[in-house]
């Protein structure tokens, strides 16, 4: 099977690959069944050095663009297993590369390289405001020369096997600013001990393993120098950490839905019914080509994304389709593939059960369908704000 945009970081992909085939099915499926967190997988993937594949080589990373991230997160997700566990400090690294102080890299990314600390909690949504980011309400007040963090976030995925967290607050009350857009700031929390010092963490069980959580603040204390950037300006550094996430996952999706289309095509090659191998049915081919198509489709759009933000040009657009059209080419494959499999689909065994729960995120998170198609209409096409 050809995949066009596999030329992208070949020798990366092929190493990823190697990697993962340490890490099979059966594992994936006992931390499914178990909930538990991958720490073997995350510890050879630091150790291997591809989690700090976007740090600069200054720092003890590897320098590399987006795409190269891109491409070890697709061939995890291609080779079965989930980088729902460590993906986060990928796309979180943006704000503090393009953002952060000379001091703030050297104080946290060789650490961060090395694997001795983790970068991987993004505390942004809140119960009240969802994907409403302007309406937070958890404020961060000056005192002296610290700062006093009080509310709540939802949904942050990895608190608990984290060690860092860039977390967006209030510094301004919304009826107080002059746009909307302003009074947000952007800090690097460093989460070691804090459980005694404001901070809690509670785990909330989903249908998938995600480890994800919900996070409450009383008056946590942030030193000033963990603010990154201009007080009131965080909403802008995060876009850009939401537009890596956003082109990141797509690439996860695309890792999905090949995944989903190689199992689903072996499995009708080798499934006979009738005397004959089902595969030989067009009601079998026709859905599997159709998932092919759209798969190759969101791919080229996914690497025009990561190209236009490797350039550090405005890529809101690209990387909101990219992250729509994979996400919806891999929950295509992967309805596909378990009606391919029919009754065996929904045997824990083919894998195919847990990777359908899995791959069906990414229609609602890190940013809904929806959502997507109404930033295209207004901000592409020019068409009336729907909310």
């Amino acid at each position: 099977m050809t995949d066009h945009t596999a030329n992208d970081h070949p020798e990366i992909r092929e190493a990823v690959a190697r990697l993962c085939q340490d890490f099979a099915g059966d594992y994936w499926r006992r931390m499914d069944r178990e909930r538990t967190y991958p720490t073997d997988f995350v510890t050879a993937l630091t150790e291997a050095g591809y989690l700090a594949v976007l740090i600069p080589e200054d720092y003890g990373g590897s320098g590399l663009g987006l795409s190269a991230a891109a491409a070890i997160l697709e061939e995890i997700h291609r080779s079965g297993g989930n980088a729902a566990a460590c993906h986060a400090q990928m796309y979180t690294m943006g704000t503090v590369l393009r953002h952060g102080t000379k001091a703030q890299k050297q104080a946290y990314l060789p650490d961060i390289a090395s694997g001795a600390l983790r970068l991987q909690a993004f505390g942004v949504t809140e119960p009240t405001s969802g994907t409403d980011t302007l309406s937070i309400k958890t404020t961060a007040r000056r005192d002296g020369d610290r700062y006093l963090i009080n509310g709540q976030k939802v949904w942050t995925s990895r608190a608990e096997h984290s060690d860092l967290m860039v977390l967006l607050a209030r510094t301004t009350a919304k009826d107080q600013v002059t746009r909307r857009t302003e009074g947000l700031s952007v800090f690097l929390v460093d989460m070691r001990g804090a459980e005694d010092r404001g901070l809690t963490i509670r785990p909330i069980r989903t249908m998938i393993n995600h480890a994800t959580t919900e996070v409450f603040f009383d008056n946590l204390e942030v030193p000033i120098d963990n603010l990154i950037g201009e007080e009131g300006q965080g909403f802008r550094y995060i876009l850009s950490g939401m537009n890596a996430e956003r082109i990141l996952i797509a690439a996860e999706c695309l890792g999905d839905a090949r995944w989903f289309i190689a199992t689903a095509t072996s499995y009708a090659r080798e499934r006979v019914v009738f005397d004959r191998p089902i595969g030989q049915n067009q009601g079998i081919q026709f859905p599997i080509a159709r998932a092919y198509a759209a798969t190759e489709a969101a791919a080229l759009m996914v690497r025009k994304a990561a190209l236009i933000y490797e350039a550090e040009r405005p890529c809101g657009a690209e990387a909101n389709m990219a992250k729509l059209l994979a996400a919806e080419a891999a929950w295509q494959a992967a309805d596909m593939c378990l009606q391919t499999h029919g009754g065996y689909g929904f045997a824990e065994e083919y894998d195919v059960e847990r990777k359908f729960r899995e791959t069906r995120l990414y229609q609602v998170a890190p940013i809904s369908t929806n959502l997507i198609l109404s930033y295209l209409a207004e901000h592409v096409l020019g068409l009336p704000r729907s909310y």
